[in-house]
């Protein structure tokens, strides 16, 4: 090879390297500089979304009068349970009525072989008409000493006897009177009659069983009454001495217990509406409860003694308070929390305590005054500080006609 050739190779070599080193720095550049702008742009159009006002639906806060309402368990409970024995003893002849059916009072349930009770009126009826005829003897006997007596021909002493003989007797007739009348009861009690109107239970004794009388002696079978029905529940101290304060009046005499109102469900899904019979004397030490039993009609008797109920006490008197939508309602970890409009129309957040329930409407207990405004549609789009474009609705408008079907609020806590 020419030595030229050779001399040159390293200059051209040396000039490309060059020319792509500027390339990639004139690359890198042109780089450089679009990301900047691509930057720039962007944050001018976040900066821009940022102001643009956000469409919610809010409502204006406004105290509702409602009345409280507290849940309880509670039991239904028969106001009369009869355990039916025998009076008397003897066979039963006959059961007269179907098990588990309703009866009414003096209904005939049970037959117990009359034959012997029904001699035993006849013989004491026979011992009266006996006791009466020795009274007539000896009235007249008495009668006749008197007249002799006076002319000496008898003594006094006879005299004596005879008036003495004519009072036993009459004690005679009273006993012969006393002991038919025992002898008709017994014969009445061979018909074991319902006491009260209920429903039966089943035959504990059959047809053809002797029976002995007394409180050692068999159930024949259980009554309960029907109609109307208790609901036993223990109710928090709190709430039951709130509501007799309601209902006291100014020199604090407390007020008849059927102005608090109490409604009651089971799990069958029937619902009553009733009032309160009883309020207890004493205060659970342990629970801190107090009995109460309400009283609800039971008519068509769907309502069965033993039965679980969930019980609901309302106060006497309706409160104002404060109650919004559940979806104006967000949750902040353990927190609740709404939004609320401020005066330049952004968003605050609230934090907020809530309380019962009234359909579809939870009462807040801190955190909202009356005059507020929150939002109640379109929370998941908002964050505190956001600009807010707002149109007005009524509290609760969603489920308003669903609710409408009372004309009076409650609220269940």
């Amino acid at each position: 090879m020419p030595p030229s050739q050779n001399t040159s190779r390293p200059g051209r070599v040396r000039r490309l390297l060059g020319g792509v080193a500027i390339v990639g720095v004139l690359a890198a550049a042109g780089s450089i500089a679009t990301g900047h702008y691509f930057r720039a742009a962007q944050a001018t159009a976040t900066a821009a979304a940022a102001e643009q006002a956000v469409p919610v639906t809010v409502a204006l806060i406004e105290p509702k009068q409602t009345v409280l309402w507290d849940d309880f368990s509670g039991r239904l409970e028969a106001i009369q349970r009869v355990e039916l024995r025998p009076r008397v003893a003897g066979a039963i002849l006959s059961t007269n009525f179907t098990e588990g059916a309703l009866v009414k009072a003096g209904d005939v349930l049970f037959k117990i072989d009359p034959a012997p009770y029904a001699a035993e009126v006849d013989k004491a009826a026979a011992q009266l008409e006996a006791a009466k005829a020795r009274v007539v003897f000896t009235q007249s006997e008495l009668e006749r000493g008197a007249q002799l007596v006076g002319n000496a021909v008898v003594t006094r002493r006879d005299y004596d006897q005879r008036d003495n003989a004519n009072r036993e007797a009459i004690a005679n007739v009273k006993a012969a009177e006393a002991t038919l009348q025992t002898a008709k009861l017994n014969l009445d009690y061979t018909e074991v009659r319902a006491p009260v109107d209920g429903r039966v239970g089943k035959f504990e004794i059959t047809v053809g069983n002797l029976v002995a009388a007394g409180t050692a002696s068999p159930v024949l079978t259980s009554l309960v009454s029907v109609n109307p029905i208790y609901a036993s529940f223990d109710a928090d101290e709190e709430v039951v001495l709130r509501a007799l304060n309601s209902i006291a009046d100014a020199s604090g005499q407390r007020g008849k217990l059927d102005q608090i109102p109490v409604e009651m469900a089971t799990s069958g899904g029937l619902s009553a509406k009733g009032h309160i019979q009883l309020i207890d004397n004493q205060v659970n030490g342990q629970s801190g409860t107090i009995r109460v039993r309400a009283v609800f009609r039971n008519d068509d008797g769907r309502l069965i003694p033993g039965q679980f109920a969930r019980v609901r006490m309302g106060q006497p008197k309706q409160q104002a308070l404060v109650m919004i939508d559940e979806r104006a309602i967000g949750t902040d970890q353990d927190k609740k929390f709404v939004m609320a409009v401020g005066d330049d129309s952004r968003a605050v957040y609230r934090p907020i305590t809530l309380g019962g329930a009234v359909d579809g409407l939870r009462i807040v207990t801190t955190g909202l005054k009356p005059g507020d405004r929150i939002v109640v549609n379109g929370l998941q789009r908002v964050r505190p500080g956001a600009l807010l474009k707002t149109e007005v609705a009524a509290m609760g408008a969603r489920g308003q006609q669903a609710s409408n079907h009372s004309d009076q609020d409650v609220v269940q806590r």
